[in-house]
């Protein structure tokens, strides 16, 4: 595990791997990173099948304090529920896709969306020094560069200024996003001197599932 997530390396040994076709795009022969959507709940399970099926793959989790009859429970919830990110190549696909309780994986109708290692690493990063919550996607608003600190590169849309910052990290290709919070001195706009707290729009959260190949 990393920080507050669920994270497996695929392990290389022979009893893992299965037969490709070599004739296929070299592109689908090459290891990336992908979303597996999944049935509601089922998150924590379908890791633990990826993990003995010796899959990569990573769960990104957070602290949630929630109410429960006369008690407060804090649990572990996924960041993006419904979602697990995998990392093989799209020819060993059913390695996932035959897993119980997976749909499909994310992304165009002909395509599955591709993530990109600078994508997961803005989420390790938010999970380990930004205290990363869920957001609602936004495509629009001020968009900002955290300029300092473990989180220093990390490109976002600011939402709030008061006792520092919170930047809204949006995942353009799955239409997912997080939110961290930042130091207000360390958040400079991008294309202007001026930090100017974004306003709110309402955001399409549609997406489109790549259906399971047969």
């Amino acid at each position: 595990m990393t920080g507050r997530s669920y994270a497996y390396a695929a392990m290389n040994q022979p009893e893992n791997l299965i037969p490709v076709d070599t004739s296929c795009s070299a592109e689908f022969l090459v290891p990336q990173w992908y979303v597996l959507f999944v049935r509601s709940n089922q998150e924590k399970r379908i890791a633990h099948s990826l993990h003995q099926r010796g899959v990569e793959h990573f769960l990104p989790c957070y602290s949630s304090l929630r109410h429960w009859k006369s008690r407060r429970v804090r649990l572990e919830m996924p960041l993006f529920p419904g979602y697990i990110f995998i990392k093989l190549p799209f020819i060993e696909r059913l390695r996932v896709l035959t897993i119980p309780n997976v749909v499909s994986l994310v992304g165009r109708k002909d395509f599955p969306a591709v993530i990109s290692a600078e994508e997961i690493a803005w989420i390790q990063r938010g999970l380990a020094h930004g205290q990363a919550e869920p957001h609602k996607y936004l495509a629009m608003g001020q968009c900002v560069m955290v300029t300092a600190g473990p989180l220093s590169g990390m490109q976002g849309i600011l939402i709030r200024k008061t006792n520092g910052a919170r930047v809204v990290v949006s995942l353009d290709s799955i239409a997912r996003a997080f939110v961290v919070e930042v130091e207000e001195s360390s958040v400079k706009a991008l294309g202007s001197e001026n930090i100017v707290p974004a306003p709110l729009p309402s955001a399409s959260d549609a997406q489109q599932l790549w259906k399971r190949a047969g």
